[in-house]
């Protein structure tokens, strides 16, 4: 379980246990899908509600808990808090033969006063964790405000940079409708997921690779071809999506305007 928005927090990773195999991506998918829903019925009754009845007995103060599957991210008050509990969970967890990722299993002080308070110790930046692909950061907005900026993880972009190129390689003597279309899925679906407040930059800068990748994979179908970018950008411009926030703050999504 990854931060705290108010102080110290324990970033607690991912509990190992049996990998299921399949063969073909639709054996995989199926795969992937039954250990996320055995993670979640598993985990309810040795994470759920043991972390429930420990917060009602222990607690001094808010006590946060999000999970997804495996991966949780939990939130306290005081570092103290948290690593009383990171002990105590360890332990619960061996009772049921189950052990928390060292590599990904991290108490961090992370929140609204983290960075003051590393200031006065002469510490750098607030450290940052990833939770369902996005790295979190303690950051701030235009009134000098706190609040936790959320950028799609790098190495998780690079992947999906690289799984691109090789597809676009395939399809390369594809007519170029074709492939455009098929761009607009994958770009779409991408944007759809990492389109939050604060990380249209990165994702412009994954549309930008996206067309870089396309464009060099045209440019390979024939040893003549010169395609220039002002033909090039029309093409990108009707079949690459530009990012947009599709995920607004609650207070904006829920905003009632008359």
């Amino acid at each position: 379980m990854r931060g705290s928005s108010a102080g110290s927090g324990a970033r607690l990773g991912c509990c190992r246990g049996s990998r299921l195999a399949g063969s073909g991506r639709a054996a995989s998918s199926s795969a992937s899908m039954a250990a996320i829903l055995l993670a979640n019925i598993y985990l309810h009754y040795v994470l759920d509600l043991w972390a429930r009845q420990w917060r009602q007995r222990h607690a001094r103060g808010d006590v946060i808990i999000v999970r997804y599957a495996d991966d949780s991210v939990v939130d306290f008050r005081t570092k103290v808090q948290a690593q009383q509990f990171l002990v105590q969970l360890q332990e619960r967890l061996a009772r049921f033969g189950l052990s928390l990722n060292a590599s990904k299993t991290r108490l961090i002080e992370f929140g609204r006063f983290a960075a003051r308070n590393r200031r006065k110790r002469g510490l750098g930046k607030p450290e940052t964790f990833d939770f369902l692909g996005f790295t979190h950061c303690c950051s701030t907005n235009r009134r000098g405000g706190f609040q936790v900026l959320r950028l799609t993880v790098k190495k998780r972009m690079c992947a999906t940079l690289l799984a691109i190129r090789d597809e676009l390689k395939r399809r390369r003597h594809e007519p170029i409708r074709v492939q455009g279309q098929w761009l607009t899925r994958v770009v779409s679906g991408y944007l759809n997921y990492h389109a939050v407040p604060g990380n249209l930059i990165r994702l412009g800068g994954f549309r930008s690779a996206v067309c870089r990748l396309w464009r060099q994979a045209l440019k390979r179908r024939s040893q003549r071809n010169r395609l220039q970018w002002s033909r090039f950008g029309r093409l990108a411009d009707i079949y690459i999506p530009k990012p947009r926030i599709a995920h607004p703050y609650p207070e904006e999504r829920f905003a009632s305007r008359t």
